[in-house]
Formats: structure tokens, sequence, C-alpha cells
């Protein structure tokens, strides 16, 4: 027998009386269900749209971001000495995405995933430097063992799978980390990142409809830096609001500033609550930018240099928080300290990957899976 229409919602004096009849042995499903709203969570979301941070976590965000964008710059110079080899993709414009989410993540129980623009997400999850870059550099104390490099760091032992070269699969393979938190009971969630390019991916989809069938915990982040590789979303995407993405699966939507760190961690305190909660998965949407070209082989050529100066001058996710930390009465003085001491931790992290031996031969058949066919 062929699917009934759905049945349109009755008047609200209807419903009520409807209430009151008796209530059948089997429960409609959702999707049979007229009184279904999909309750978004942006408006929860925009009663608190500004984080309210402890003037300690005001320097650490600031700390952090700041981090990343000293050590994506040295990244640049160590590629441009030919220090780092193959494809090389920088964060800088987008800290305070990864920082303001992952700062609401609890390290020891949830699990993180993303696309191969990495280095940024290892080191707002706390890992070292000095590791991060000697993976960079190909070096055998790398994070891992220089096999990876830029595009695939990897670490269990801090929840952290990768950086992936293939656009869109780590969102599949999200999904999967999140069927195994829940099948362990472990109370973790996944946050999946991908970007605005990966967005138009099938298994995307596949993994939306997935997840909410199954009620995983996961929440899906849509890094939109506005050119995936370098076409604009809105020559790419016929729906470029990517928060909605999500509703064909009542997967609920969240639109965020994604160049207010305080704005991206209120968001990410009601987005991980909800998952937490288990009512299941959430789609965000992270507007932010980056500075620099897709890869450091793109001249980036598709946007002029006057809009990339725009979004420094009045976006800059780091001064941004400068100007936050000033008018809370922090010298100036005491910032640029803080400057000079993050510049000083990224050269020793340099000058560890350029003095760390490269893997020796035998690395070569080190954690790799010999079969037979």
């Amino acid at each position: 027998m062929a699917k009934k229409p759905a049945a349109s919602k009755a008047p609200a004096k209807s419903a009520a009386r409807s209430r009151t009849k008796a209530k059948s042995p089997q429960t409609a499903a959702p999707s049979d269900d007229p009184d279904f709203i999909l309750h978004s969570l942006q408006e929860e979301f925009e009663a608190a749209k500004s984080f309210a941070a402890s003037d300690e976590q005001l320097m650490e965000f600031y700390r952090q971001m700041l981090l990343i964008r000293r050590f994506e710059e040295k990244a640049g110079q160590l590629y441009g000495l030919g220090l780092i080899g193959g494809f090389c993709h920088l964060y800088i414009g987008q800290e305070a995405v990864a920082i303001g989410l992952q700062s609401a993540l609890d390290n020891d129980k949830d699990s993180v995933i993303t696309g191969y623009r990495d280095h940024g997400h290892m080191l707002a999850y706390g890992i070292d430097p000095k590791v991060i870059m000697a993976e960079l550099t190909g070096r055998e104390a790398g994070i891992s063992k220089g096999k990876g490099g830029s595009m695939h760091m990897f670490s269990t032992e801090h929840k952290f799978y990768g950086g992936h070269g293939i656009v869109g699969a780590q969102v599949a393979l999200g999904g999967g980390l999140a069927l195994a938190h829940q099948y362990n009971e472990d109370g973790g969630l996944c946050l999946a990142y991908f970007g605005d390019g990966a967005a138009n991916q099938g298994q995307v989809y596949e993994t939306f409809n997935m997840a909410a069938l199954w009620n995983l915990p996961i929440v899906f982040v849509v890094e939109d830096n506005q050119y995936a590789m370098g076409t604009a979303s809105a020559r790419s995407s016929a729906e470029t609001r990517f928060y909605r993405r999500g509703t064909a699966f009542r997967i609920p939507g969240m639109e965020v500033n994604g160049m207010d760190v305080l704005e991206v961690r209120a968001a990410a305190e009601v987005a991980f609550k909800h998952v937490r909660d288990g009512k299941g998965p959430v789609l965000m949407e992270l507007n932010t930018y980056r500075y620099r070209g897709h890869s450091m082989s793109d001249p980036a050529k598709y946007r002029t240099r006057d809009e990339v100066q725009e979004q420094r001058d009045n976006h800059d996710p780091i001064e941004r928080m400068k100007e936050v930390l000033i008018k809370a009465g922090h010298d100036e003085a005491d910032l640029k300290a803080i400057d000079k001491d993050i510049r000083k931790v990224v050269t020793e992290a340099a000058d560890f990957a350029e003095s760390s031996p490269e893997p020796a031969p035998g690395e070569l058949y080190t954690e790799v899976l010999v079969e037979e066919y």
C-alpha cells in the first residue's frame, strides 16, 4: 500500500480537542506526526549570543588563537624554505572557530575529526606545537612519525582522528565515531568539521540521514570560509545558508559568526547540551574567512586584496578579542608580552622540528596493513 499523504496540522482549537481522545497504542513515527515542528536552536542561541567568559577564559582564548596564528605564519615560512613538502593548508583567520568550539569539549571523552586544514584544530585540543611542527616537516618526532604530514595528522591518545585528504570523507568517519560513543555509552560526542566545498558531497547527506535516524551524538560543523578551494560558494551552492541543510533530516541548524570566539563558544554551549541530552545531532554553520589561499600553492586570484584587507581590518578574531581585553582593563603592553612569549614557543617548535631526525627507512613498513588477496 502506498504511503498516505502527510496529515495537515489541525487548527489550534481542533488540536486541543484531539488531545482529549484516547491515544493509539502505537505512537506515530516522527515523520508522520502532524504536530512535529523542527525546533531550531537558533532562538535559544540568539537569547544569549555572547559567552560570559571569566577574565581567565578571555586571556586563554586570546593566547590560544594567537598560538594558532603565529604557528601557521611560521609554517608558511618553513614551506617557503622547502622544509615542508606536499600540500599545506593554513588556518589563518579561522582561529575563533576551533578555539570557541573545542574549548567547550570534554577532552577525556569527546572526539574531533576534520579535513586537511587541520593544524589549528590540533593546537586547539592542546597538542604540543613541537610534535605538530615536527610532523609538518616530516620528522620522526612528529605526531604521526613524519608519515602523515600537514594533511594527515592523527592522535588516538588525544581522540583527534585526522586530518583527511578526501573531501567530505571525514564526515562519514565522524558518524562512525559518534556511533562508537553511543555503543560504548561513554558520554562523548563527535565534533565533525567540514568546509563549504565539502558541503555538496553526497556522503555528507548520507551521514546526516544515519545520524538523525540513529540519534547519534554528533555535531556537524560547516566552516564556511566563503571560497571552498577557489570558487565562491554562491557560484557552486544553490543553498548557501548551510545551517538549513539538515532540515530534510530533522537536524536543527545554527548560524554563527565564526570570527567572534565568544559567539562561537556561546553557540557551542547550546549545541553540545542538545546532543548530550540525547536529542540527536546538530548542524552548525560557522561563517569565517581565510586570509591565505586554499593552500600555499594557491595565489588566490579569485578575490581582491581589498576584500581580504577589509576582513583583516574589521573582522579579525584576534584583534576583536584584544579590544575586549583592553576594555576589561588589560594593558596593551601585557598583551604584547603574551605575543612575544607565543612567538618564542613557535620558534622553539620550529627549531625542534628542524633538529629532529627524519624517520628511519624501516618506518615505511610500520602501521601498514598488508593482506593477501
